[in-house]
């Protein structure tokens, strides 16, 4: 079944065409991982999939209930502790403060937050708190869809780590589909089903590989030597570290 259908999306900013005939097929329960050259307007697209831009061209079909979106800044209200934070998609869905305060405190235990941290403010969270918040945010209305633009990025190499496992966890319990943005080709081979290519010039999708193995179950060494036959054997992995200084201008 087809959670998410993306049809001939096209864009642009200022007269400057960012995407054009981007087709991709997101199946119910999948993991897709969204990689290509710095500039090439995954972030664009997978705004446009959330409905938070409007296409120029081309069409979004989604068939999933609700959907969640996790962003590359946690984007959390200062003024709100973490509680308030997660617990705010219920309040704007008219659910009762007592039931938004247990359902905040399930989708933390989720995320593997501490009942005492959710009294806390954002100020006084780490970097890797505050992404785990935004995360249990995503996951509290227990949506079937979640978008996910490079949240990642900003952390090192351990907490990076941790937070994809954190991700995948969450996938394999809830069953949610994903369109997961990732410059990072590792992370794309830990988290994702299938990854889908996109064209440097944003021409739509080059191509896709189904990732041999399951999220979770891949060992280190799997994934190593997986990302390095893309890198070295594959043409459609070619551009993926690119980086087009005039498309970020």
């Amino acid at each position: 079944m087809t959670a998410l259908l993306l049809s001939g999306i096209g864009h642009a900013y200022l007269g400057r065409t960012v995407l054009d005939g981007v087709d991709l097929t997101v199946s119910a329960g999948e993991i897709i991982a969204l990689v290509g050259p710095s500039g090439c307007g995954k972030s664009t697209l997978v705004h446009i999939a959330a409905g938070i831009l409007e296409p120029l061209r081309g069409r979004v079909l989604a068939r999933y209930a609700r959907h969640g979106m996790v962003f590359q800044e946690p984007r959390l209200m200062p003024w709100a502790t973490a509680r308030e934070n997660i617990a705010y998609p219920l309040r704007i869905a008219g659910i009762g403060r007592k039931a938004r305060q247990a359902r905040a405190l399930a989708a933390a235990r989720r995320v593997s937050l501490d009942e005492s941290d959710l009294e806390k403010f954002p100020v006084e969270l780490s970097g890797g708190m505050r992404q785990r918040v935004a995360i249990a945010r995503a996951l509290v209305l227990n949506p079937d869809f979640v978008f996910f633009d490079e949240p990642f990025t900003a952390l090192d190499v351990a907490l990076r780590r941790r937070m994809q496992d954190l991700v995948i966890a969450a996938a394999g319990e809830a069953g949610f589909a994903a369109l997961f943005v990732t410059h990072d080709l590792f992370e794309a081979a830990r988290i994702a089903h299938r990854i889908a290519v996109m064209d440097p010039r944003g021409w739509g999708i080059s191509g896709e590989r189904v990732i041999p193995g399951v999220p979770g179950r891949r060992s280190d060494r799997d994934v190593f030597e997986q990302v390095a036959r893309y890198l070295s054997e594959d043409a459609l992995f070619r551009h993926v570290n690119d980086v087009d200084e005039r498309r970020l201008a």
